[in-house]
């Protein structure tokens, strides 16, 4: 497996343009609230119903799996500062809002993806999801580092 620094230091391969980085700062925050705000709509199973997990969840407790394996206390820290102020929103504007929290999700992360490829162009470089999808879950963790100076 491999190191959180090497992980940064692949990630940050990419990710050297100004202009690119700024759109990731942006938009990297922005798939994930959309994200979860995607599976936040999804039907769920009546076994997750039974124990309160819906979609969301699952797909947290999959990412935390996986933070959790790169030994790094400030990452996961930093990672559910991100998560949980989206899941209480969620939690408390689901109801009302109901399907519409969908058609926002889509909306934005359709164009914060069409952002982050707009960076890459700017770049001059591909994703590094594209070599590796695992980089879909760097991604926040090394936004978090460059906002938060994290290591």
């Amino acid at each position: 497996m491999k190191s959180l620094n090497s992980w940064f230091d692949e990630y940050g391969e990419s990710h050297q343009n100004k202009t690119n980085i700024y759109i990731h700062k942006v938009c990297v925050p922005l798939i994930t609230w959309s994200l979860l705000g995607i599976l936040w709509t999804l039907p769920t199973p009546d076994l997750f119903l039974k124990y309160g997990v819906n979609w969301t969840y699952f797909f947290i407790g999959i990412c935390l799996i996986f933070y959790i394996s790169l030994r790094s206390i400030r990452v996961i820290l930093g990672v559910l500062s991100l998560i949980v102020p989206i899941v209480l929103l969620l939690q408390k504007y689901g109801p009302i809002l109901g399907h519409r929290i969908l058609y926002i999700s889509l909306v934005v992360f359709i164009l914060a993806w069409i952002g982050q490829f707009i960076g890459h162009k700017i770049e001059g470089k591909k994703p590094s999801f594209l070599k590796d999808i695992q980089f879909l879950l760097i991604g926040p963790a090394w936004i978090l580092k460059e906002v938060l100076r994290l290591k």
